[in-house]
């Protein structure tokens, strides 16, 4: 299933997140990929001092316009980090007006992470993503982000229990389905729970302690390229799962590759694993 998709988020010009590793990755997978930067940083905040920052907002709309009157339309939107909420409001007008009928949208809401909010985001934030959630086919939130949005208090220990109360809120917003990452129940393994508004499914793999900067976007990215190949959402969120996974375990000696992961390295198994029936 050849399809067009749209990836909405920033651009950091160095790191290995965000537009970087979305536009390749989603490529790879054998889909049409267009991309609409939000901001331009020369690197990603994490780990480095005196970046660069460029906002975009101004630019969103103007290219989208260009894009209808063009007749450019897209099957997909996926979202990814957006820095204000008038950027949220600019991407739901976005989907409404540049999409095809029955365009997917995945909204992966970027804002927080291990029990707290990425710096320059509060709480009216949280509130106006939860509306661009509610309009999402498949949404894409790690635990702290869950919890934030369903106005959960976050802990580090949960019960399966608790994920599908989550799982469950967050479709009472609004949205189709959830594909909840970093939710693990033993030593030693995390994994990922699904929820289609009917049933859950959970995958587990094992887990690697050290943490890497744009891991996240790798898996939505990869993620999103199996579903627009036509895979279920539930081998979509495997194949993303062992995708990411390799691309820790080759990177995770290097010390000097401390600020992303080497995504590159595992690409072909990426694709050999979207090529196996």
């Amino acid at each position: 299933m050849y399809r067009r998709v749209l990836t909405i988020q920033d651009i950091s010009c160095f790191g290995q997140c965000s537009l970087t590793v979305a536009l390749p990755i989603i490529s790879a997978c054998g889909v049409e990929t267009a991309v609409l930067p939000s901001a331009i940083l020369s690197t990603h905040t994490g780990g480095f001092t005196g970046w660069t920052f460029q906002d975009l907002t101004k630019e969103m709309l103007p290219i989208s316009e260009h894009w209808r009157v063009a007749d450019i339309r897209f099957d997909a939107f996926y979202t990814g980090y957006l820095g204000s909420i008038e950027q949220i409001n600019m991407v739901q007008h976005i989907m409404d007006t540049n999409g095809v009928d029955g365009a997917i949208r995945v909204v992966d809401p970027a804002m927080a992470d291990n029990g707290a909010l990425y710096p320059g985001f509060n709480m009216e934030f949280v509130d106006a993503m939860k509306d661009l959630c509610a309009h999402a086919d498949v949404l894409l939130p790690n635990m702290t982000e869950a919890c934030m949005l369903t106005d959960t208090e976050y802990s580090e220990n949960i019960d399966r229990e608790t994920v599908e109360m989550l799982c469950k809120k967050l479709c009472e917003l609004g949205t189709k389905s959830v594909v909840l990452t970093g939710v693990g129940f033993r030593a030693g393994y995390t994994g990922v729970m699904l929820y289609d508004g009917k049933d859950f499914n959970y995958y587990e793999h094992k887990k690697i302690t050290k943490g890497f900067n744009g891991t996240g976007d790798c898996y939505a990215s990869a993620f999103v390229g199996a579903m627009l190949r036509g895979r279920s959402m539930v081998d979509a969120a495997r194949i993303a799962a062992d995708f990411v996974l390799e691309c820790i375990e080759k990177t995770y000696e290097d010390k000097s590759h401390w600020y992303g992961v080497k995504f590159e390295l595992a690409l072909p198994s990426l694709i050999k694993n979207l090529a196996d029936e």
